[in-house]
């Protein structure tokens, strides 16, 4: 794609729609001449250069990546416009736009019906997901691993429910017996499963939870925030292929939240709540005397907490989807190749005599630690953080990231290791760039240089 082009056709198209309205005139107001502009748009280009290159694959660092052209294109064109997706008087075209993006994301998990939409994030999607859960379970609460994401024991302070944070495996999956023994208790309505750990990527076991709901009559809610597309690579020939158990399962899941801002090449602010079952739309049930009054159909917000929400959002991600849909020959290449990236580092990893593979990837997310004279965990946790800070600094910069583990896993899978420390920081490194995979030798090069230093 030849990006200035698009960009050009954008204004040029937003151009000659506003032209059909006819002419008006400009208020002198909010008025500003190219000098002016030049001025100021220096300083802010100057500005911005104070950012890691997240568009390149010596960036290894967050879960941070710029988005598809198409998208750009997509959220300019329409932001031009700036519906808003909170009702079809703010945003018609947009809406649609959403629901169709929407039924893709459905149909990816496997869900033959659906109640769903975008939000501004994760963090949105999942408090969604929790009301909609304590509406259905009321007094009950809500019980997670000590690994999923923070944002579902803070969303239960702000919904005044009872979060049940439960142990995890050596791998960082939430421990079944454990949950089971919460789950006893009779104070939970909700179990919330990872698929794919922020920190590790790891996938807890949906397939073996669904036992669970029919025993305690529990609802099932799956956090696909970060590791969601992957299901496009379950039962899938070579290497990135993934088991298919515990995504075939989220098709039976209560609820789901997807974040496309990570794996489906969209720009920050967009995220997603899908529901299994329709009906829990009666939850959202209000009236907007100003709002809903162009069209019987359901507007968006009537579906949603939030109001406001940017129609552009929806109409990068329909643009994209049209191109590199959500489906395994489409946007699953792309995954396929961060994942095959991690595998190969991992083998590096593995025959490395100065780093040493912390546990195996699950998804696209590498974890690792230098080898230390004295395999000490104090000293791990040193290294990490001298690599970490030197490898920005060098002349041919690498950008990781750190992890802090604790005591318990670190020793249970490394059992050689010192134990003088509560826990060390290890190395992180999160692949979901598909250059990553012709990059990663270079990578491996580099920390293995840091890590002898």
């Amino acid at each position: 794609m030849d990006l200035n082009a698009w960009l050009a056709r954008a204004v040029a198209s937003n151009a000659d729609w506003v032209e059909s309205f006819g002419p008006y005139q400009a208020h002198p107001t909010l008025a500003v001449d190219d000098a002016r502009f030049a001025a100021a748009f220096e300083v802010f280009t100057e500005r911005l250069k104070d950012n890691y290159p997240f568009f390149h694959p010596r960036y290894a660092g967050q879960m941070l990546k710029p988005p598809h052209p198409a998208a750009v294109v997509g959220y300019l064109t329409a932001m031009l416009i700036n519906p808003n997706n909170h009702a079809l008087d703010g945003g018609p075209a947009t809406a649609e736009m959403e629901r169709e993006a929407v039924q893709q994301l459905a149909t990816m998990f496997g869900y033959d019906t659906h109640l769903g939409h975008l939000t501004t994030s994760g963090t949105i999607a999942n408090l969604e997901a929790l009301f909609v859960a304590r509406e259905l379970h009321p007094g009950k609460g809500v019980a997670y691993s000590t690994e999923a994401h923070y944002t579902h024991g803070r969303m239960c302070g702000v919904l005044g429910v009872e979060g049940h944070p439960v142990p995890v495996d050596d791998l960082g999956r939430i421990d079944l017996d454990a949950l089971e023994r919460v789950l006893r208790t009779g104070r939970v309505g909700t179990v919330v499963l990872t698929a794919g750990t922020t920190g590790l990527g790891a996938v807890e076991p949906v397939h073996e939870a669904l036992a669970l709901r029919e025993r305690y009559g529990v609802r099932i809610h799956v956090d696909a925030a970060y590791g969601g597309f992957f299901t496009l690579l379950a039962g899938a020939p070579g290497p990135e292929g993934l088991p298919e158990e515990p995504w075939r399962a989220v098709a039976e899941a209560d609820s789901i939240v997807v974040d496309p801002h990570k794996h489906g090449l969209q720009p920050y602010g967009c995220g997603a709540v899908l529901f299994r079952d329709p009906s829990v739309g009666r939850f959202y049930l209000h009236d907007s005397p100003y709002t809903y009054f162009t069209s019987e159909e359901l507007h968006l917000g009537e579906i949603s907490l939030e109001c406001s929400r940017a129609g552009a959002a929806a109409a990068a991600l329909w643009l994209t989807f049209q191109l590199v849909p959500p489906t395994r020959e489409g946007l699953g290449q792309s995954l396929a190749a961060g994942r095959r990236a991690a595998l190969r580092w991992a083998e590096l990893i593995e025959g490395s005599e100065h780093l040493e593979l912390y546990q195996a990837p699950e998804l696209d997310i590498v974890s690792y630690f230098p080898v230390t004279e004295a395999a000490t965990l104090s000293q791990i946790d040193a290294a990490s953080n001298r690599i970490l800070q030197e490898g920005m600094a060098d002349r041919d910069p690498v950008f990781v990231s750190t992890l802090r583990v604790g005591a318990d896993r670190l020793t249970a899978l490394h059992p050689k290791l010192v134990r003088d420390a509560d826990g060390a920081r290890v190395l992180r490194s999160v692949l979901m760039k598909p250059e990553s995979e012709g990059y990663v030798d270079h990578l491996h090069e580099r920390l293995e240089r840091l890590a002898r230093a």
